[in-house]
């Protein structure tokens, strides 16, 4: 299974007018890294750097002034993402400005079916938060300590070891048969299916001949009617012979 933990940094707040300015993204396949990785700056084709903004990422006017715009790197951009699953945190934000700047170009937008919202998972699995990027690397041990200011291809990495610690963690992705999980929204979850593997030895009875049957004098003293009495009778038949 491939998918592409992927995050953008924009001019501003509103994908009808702001646009995208980079975009950072990292592959697994299978649940790990294989190392190919995207990252582009884009020119917003006149569109200025919100003060705002620029303060959370750091990306000014003159920065962009001589990279390519969106149509010049969309391609490469969808080839990368091609027939994988979508990673992000707060997948509704990014999602939006991708799908407009798609739109733009007149190409069709990417359905909500092939993404996953890191954000709705963090928050089914720890409800009282907080469950933001920086916090869940705190809470999981990850190193975040170069993330003096959002980029995309250093969220995009960090997101990669959050998103794998959401799901079960390095450990329980080892022994993944199957593992699905459900379009981005409030109502995300994850479907896993694990490989159950049979002893080859039975455990040795823990419970002793002598204990045993201080049990059954006990059953026996309190009567027919008991509950114990009961049970132990329902066993008997189970175990008889057809």
């Amino acid at each position: 299974m491939r998918e592409i933990i992927f995050d953008t940094e924009t001019t501003g707040l509103d994908p009808r007018e702001d646009r995208i300015i980079e975009i950072g993204g990292v592959e697994l396949v299978n649940r790990f890294p294989t190392g190919r990785s995207f990252h582009v700056f884009i020119n917003p084709q006149g569109r200025d750097v919100h003060p705002e903004a620029q303060a959370v990422h750091g990306i000014g006017n003159a920065d962009l002034a001589d990279k390519p715009p969106f149509p010049e790197v969309a391609a490469k951009f969808l080839e990368f993402i091609d027939g994988a699953k979508l990673v992000a945190h707060n997948a509704g934000f990014d999602m939006g400005f991708v799908n407009a700047e798609l739109a733009r170009l007149g190409t069709p937008a990417i359905g909500p079916e092939r993404v996953v919202d890191t954000l709705a998972l963090a928050r089914r699995k720890h409800p009282m938060g907080p469950n933001s990027l920086d916090a869940l690397c705190r809470r999981y041990g990850i190193d975040n300590s170069r993330r003096t200011k959002h980029g995309a291809l250093l969220d995009s990495e960090l997101l990669a070891e959050v998103y794998i610690e959401l799901i079960g963690g390095k450990q329980a992705a080892l022994i993944l048969d199957a593992v699905s999980v459900t379009p981005a929204g409030d109502a995300a979850m994850i479907h896993v299916e694990l490989s159950v593997r049979a002893r080859p030895e039975p455990l040795p009875e823990r419970i002793s001949d002598a204990e045993r049957a201080d049990h059954a004098r006990l059953v026996a003293e309190l009567g027919e009617k008991s509950i114990w009495a009961q049970l132990g009778q329902a066993e008997q038949k189970i175990r008889l012979p057809a």
